[in-house]
């Protein structure tokens, strides 16, 4: 039913807890597993830090989407591990129409009430924007 499978990492518990259920999906379908962490560049700015907090944010980035897909190969599951910079929900989006991917597997932090609606949800956003089920 799926041949492709997306499934975003922040590295959090909530996707830890996700990963668990995309590799199950990815295994059960024969699918490929797409491994996506987004650096979330929206909200920096340019300063003589910048490119040591970058550094360190792709570090932890790459260290995420590894983990994910050393889980996935020793459930016998095709990984693709993939690191971006941007804005997170749009750049899960692209990456879901490049890819042809077929379901976007997603975690949440759990937010409700006021802080979800201020701050906005890049889950939400996915939900109501993609193509894909999510």
């Amino acid at each position: 039913m799926y041949d492709q499978i997306l499934f975003p990492t922040d590295g959090s518990d909530g996707t830890a807890r996700a990963a668990e259920h995309a590799v199950g999906l990815a295994r059960a379908n024969g699918a490929t597993l797409h491994v996506l962490h987004v650096l979330d560049t929206s909200t920096l700015t340019l300063d003589s830090h910048s490119k040591e907090l970058m550094d360190a944010m792709e570090s932890a980035g790459r260290g995420s989407v590894a983990a994910v897909c050393n889980r996935a190969i020793d459930a016998g599951v095709h990984a693709v591990d993939v690191v971006r910079e941007g804005t997170p929900h749009r750049e899960i989006l692209d990456y879901a129409d490049e890819a042809d991917v077929d379901l976007i597997v997603l975690g949440t932090h759990g937010r409700t009430g006021l802080s979800r609606r201020v701050l906005g949800s890049v889950t939400e956003r996915v939900v109501r924007l993609s193509d894909a089920p999510v």
